[in-house]
């Protein structure tokens, strides 16, 4: 079985029997997108919610707005026809001490997330967000199944 290691504002798409892993999610969010039928899947670990956050706007992987129609045209050239769906992980906010005016990161990541597959016409269908402690993700490309481990919470299947 291939393994594909997805970094931060990075993403990968794959085809039949593979895992994409992404690993240490604090208040990034990973998009995981599924098509159940092709056996086509793909992550996008982004960093943050939008491209006015960044002087460096030349990765498309970084921001929801652009890591939802990436891989959607990723997996479509593997494939992927529909339907598709969306498993969320991630947006912790991991600093609150930190957070001087109010601003929760992984809240302003997920909320971008979150239109930017409404945009896209894709349903979530399971979600493990928010809190204060980071998770790391294991997506069987082939199932879709998402194991979302947690140091803090454990082992958790969406």
């Amino acid at each position: 079985m291939k393994e594909f290691r997805v970094k931060v504002a990075d993403y990968a798409v794959a085809r039949g029997d593979a895992t994409i892993v992404t690993i240490g999610l604090g208040s990034c969010v990973a998009i995981v997108l599924h098509d159940r039928a092709a056996q086509v899947a793909g992550l996008a670990h982004v960093l943050l919610p939008s491209e006015s956050m960044s002087r460096d706007r030349s990765n498309p992987a970084k921001f929801p707005s652009t890591a939802v129609p990436l891989l959607l045209g990723e997996m479509r050239k593997l494939g992927a026809r529909g339907p598709l769906w969306a498993k969320l992980v991630g947006g912790a906010s991991m600093f609150q001490k930190l957070l001087a005016n109010g601003t929760n990161m992984g809240e302003r990541n997920l909320d971008a997330t979150r239109i930017a597959l409404g945009a896209a016409g894709v349903p979530i269908l399971a979600e493990d967000v928010g809190g204060d402690y980071g998770r790391s993700v294991y997506l069987d490309v082939r199932s879709g199944r998402v194991l979302v481990r947690s140091l803090k919470r454990g082992d958790l299947e969406l």
